[in-house]
């Protein structure tokens, strides 16, 4: 008598039926994707990177090329005309001296970015540095090397630079108070890297380049650094907006630029005295500061969320 479980009737489906066929399908057509190429499909499609984008631009552009947007002498003074608001020819009014307070700021722009672009790549070469060969060789290296940053970190460097600046106040220039922020500003970005490195030198990657004998520096400029930067530009980037306003305070406080330079610090520092009686002095200077500092935070915010996975999939 034949078994009950040889009368049973087994059916498989054919693979093809199944689900298991979209499951397990490979997508071969298409490019391949990576952090980068999706940070960029993620940004394009937010409007605060094209309002930032936009507006750095043309700042720079105004940097760049000052007579296209003005055709103003900015050195041009005439005290007969000295606190007069907008008109007679100005736009914005004049400062006390009898200058064009538009032509200034148009020329001004190329100083206070010169400065922020100086300091963002002195802070970005030194934080590469020294965040790198911290977080990747560890040991006595990161030992030292962390030291001398925390030695540099508990130290303000707004409060460095104004005693740098009154000290070598005979050679106040766009470099010298360049080197004097940037000396001192570098700390935090190398603490982000380092970090970084420490997370990224144990993937399987990097110990797989360690298995078929890659040397460690190879490893470490090849491999860990390209995928551990990422963090540092959201911060290069805003470190810039962070170095624009430091020169404006330290012209502020008369020990950036000297006075004979034109920059947005110096203009807001010669106006705080004229608030009452002609406030576009201060005003406008202002506003032309605000708005580039506030451009580069936009964009920093922008790629920060960009470059972060997980705020991605939390949107």
């Amino acid at each position: 008598m034949p078994s009950r479980n040889s009368q049973q009737n087994h059916f498989v489906a054919p693979l093809e039926e199944t689900p298991l066929v979209a499951i397990d399908q490979v997508k071969t057509e298409g490019k391949p994707s990576n952090l980068w190429i999706d940070a960029w499909h993620d940004v394009r499609k937010r409007p605060m990177f094209w309002i930032s984008s936009v507006m750095i631009i043309v700042i720079v552009a105004v940097a760049l090329f000052p007579s296209l947007f003005t055709s103003v002498d900015p050195a041009f003074c005439e005290l007969s005309k000295s606190l007069d608001g907008p008109g007679d020819g100005s736009v914005l009014g004049y400062t006390k001296q009898g200058c064009d307070i538009y032509a200034r700021i148009i020329y001004g722009t190329s100083t206070s970015l010169s400065v922020g672009i100086i300091v963002t790549v002195l802070v970005f070469v030194l934080g590469i540095a020294f965040g790198s060969l911290a977080g990747f060789y560890g040991g006595w290296v990161d030992g030292v090397l962390s030291r001398v940053g925390d030695i540099f970190f508990s130290i303000p460097y707004i409060l460095a630079a104004v005693v740098i600046m009154s000290v070598f106040s005979a050679y106040r220039s766009v470099w010298v108070i360049s080197l004097a922020i940037g000396i001192f500003a570098w700390p935090s970005t190398a603490r982000v890297l380092r970090a970084e490195i420490f997370r990224v030198k144990n993937s399987d990657y990097v110990m797989a380049a360690t298995a078929i004998g890659l040397s460690r520096f190879r490893i470490l400029v090849r491999h860990v650094l390209p995928n551990s930067i990422a963090p540092v530009i959201v911060v290069t980037t805003i470190s810039l907006a962070a170095a624009i306003v430091a020169e404006a305070t330290l012209s502020f406080l008369g020990v950036g630029l000297p006075g004979t330079t034109m920059s947005w610090g110096n203009d807001i520092s010669q106006a705080q005295n004229d608030l009452r009686v002609a406030p576009q002095t201060l005003i406008y200077p202002s506003i032309a500061l605000s708005l580039t500092v506030l451009s580069f935070i936009m964009l920093g915010e922008v790629v920060r969320d960009a470059l972060d996975p997980k705020a991605r999939a939390a949107r």
